[in-house]
């Protein structure tokens, strides 16, 4: 039983066992071994899996199909998913995959998958396993074998700290939601030296304080608490299977992810002057505006909103690093791999905080030109309508001729529709890629009533489609 749904724009997820069941997980482990073959792929692939009490499970059924179609199988076990994409260079393996349902609640399962290292699965690849998997195009061979490989944690955890140490002191509120990264989080802070305030760091896949997703409020107001409880310097969260990462400042302000990667890119931009940045549609106006990124002539590009076409771009472009408002982070050489990880995040920000003894990481957000922008929010939307839904709403929003009382200047449709006034403000409206749901952003650089004018004017928009149902939150 597979439900065609779950074969999204770059990676597979479903409700289980609702949605798929363990025999359709071994056709999908058939199906991604076939199309190996097909492309040419040398027939070995790293596998992981995350922490929920069903993953084994389901990486057992996967790795069955993946061997059944000639694969050899390196089995890493629990793992997050850059230990799995770190996995691929460190055990030199072609593909990868990951099963996780990432930030989405219990109850879904997935795969994170990809062949061309750093890059994942995008739309093409998608597709054509889709196809191969329902259309029963898995081909069985011989050859398949499987292995147990111990020792890649500690490699993982030694290629992110290397000889790093902190010298000036750092106290961190480490969050974990009782995901995954529980089981490596605190002990990376430990190896830099850096004072750790656990919060929530026992694994529970009963996730019984809330949804690992730093980039939800409720997670991010918990991070808060727990800084001005411990005074520490900030707070750094992950999210499920660790490849995002968010921050609250020591004042217990929750800064979002695209403003955390603009004080990243500055520090980043004095290192590497001229580099090229690339950000999702989601993110702030600054990459392109801030006046300190300009002086150090970086390049801003903004692109799709999603893990494999960040990147992609990211590599396309030889651009430094990606930064999406989820937490997704791109950081590529020198610095890391390409692939979004969380734990580099991590340590990325606390070696940004020791070449800068004198600053709190509040003052590092205050130095930023002001913006207001909203968390993101999805309302409700079925995964059968939403596109169709989207692609009417944005016929509407690309014929206004002004928004909030301001001039339409231009609209973005690279990845659902961003609609930018005169000032620079702007406003989102895309589709989950990942869930039944729209996603809708908006920043205006002048003032909080303006940002709600432009939510107000976006959101009769999108409620004259009566497919639409409630935001997951507001603001």
């Amino acid at each position: 039983m597979i439900t065609p749904t779950g074969f999204r724009e770059y990676d597979a997820r479903w409700k289980y066992p609702d949605d798929i069941n363990l025999p359709g997980i071994t056709a999908l482990g058939l199906g991604l071994g076939t199309q190996m073959y097909r492309r040419g792929i040398e027939p070995v692939i790293a596998v992981g899996n995350d922490y929920r009490d069903y993953s084994l499970s389901i990486k057992n059924a996967l790795m069955l199909g993946l061997m059944q179609a000639g694969i050899q199988v390196r089995d890493i076990g629990p793992a997050l998913s850059p230990m799995a994409y770190f996995a691929q260079f460190h055990l030199d393996a072609p593909a990868v995959a990951m099963v996780t349902a990432s930030h989405n609640p219990n109850g879904w399962t997935g795969v994170k998958m990809g062949f061309e290292r750093p890059l994942t699965h995008g739309p093409d690849e998608m597709s054509e396993l889709r196809d191969i998997v329902l259309n029963g195009e898995g081909v069985a061979r011989p050859g398949g074998g499987y292995e147990f490989v111990h020792g890649v944690r500690e490699a993982y955890l030694d290629d992110l700290v290397g000889d790093f140490r902190m010298t000036r002191p750092l106290k961190v509120v480490c969050a974990t939601g009782n995901g995954t990264a529980s089981a490596f989080a605190p002990e990376l802070f430990r190896r830099m030296g850096v004072e750790v305030v656990e919060s929530h760091n026992r694994l529970d896949y009963t996730f019984p304080h809330y949804n690992p997703n730093p980039e939800a409020m409720e997670m991010l107001h918990d991070m808060a608490a727990s800084v001005k409880a411990s005074g520490a310097d900030l707070a750094l969260g992950f999210d499920g299977d660790g490849d995002r990462c968010g921050v609250v400042d020591d004042e217990g302000e929750e800064i979002f992810a695209d403003k955390v990667g603009v004080i990243m890119a500055r520090d980043l931009a004095r290192l590497y002057p001229g580099s090229t940045f690339v950000a999702d549609v989601k993110s702030t106006g600054l990459f392109a505006s801030d006046p300190e990124l300009i002086k150090h002539g970086v390049t801003a590009d903004y692109w799709k909103t999603g893990h494999s076409h960040m990147k992609r771009r990211v590599k396309e472009l030889g651009a430094l690093a990606g930064f999406e408002k989820s937490g997704h982070y791109f950081l590529a050489e020198p610095i890391g791999r390409g692939y979004d990880c969380g734990m580099r995040v991590a340590v990325e920000i606390c070696k940004l905080m020791d070449r800068n003894p004198d600053k709190s990481m509040s003052d590092l957000r205050r130095a930023l030109p002001q913006t207001w922008a909203t968390p993101t929010m999805s309302p409700y939307a079925a995964d059968t309508e939403k596109y169709a839904i989207l692609d009417r709403i944005v016929g509407k929003l690309t014929t206004l001729p002004e928004l909030a009382g301001r001039k339409v200047a231009q609209v973005v449709t690279v990845n659902g529709a961003r609609v930018i006034l005169d000032n620079g403000a702007w406003g989102l409206v895309r589709a989950s890629s990942n869930t039944p749901n729209l996603v809708v952003v908006c920043e205006s650089p002048d003032s909080e009533a303006e940002l709600r004018q432009i939510f107000a004017e976006l959101d009769a928009v999108i409620r004259s489609e009566p497919g639409v149902g409630d935001y997951d939150q507001t603001f």
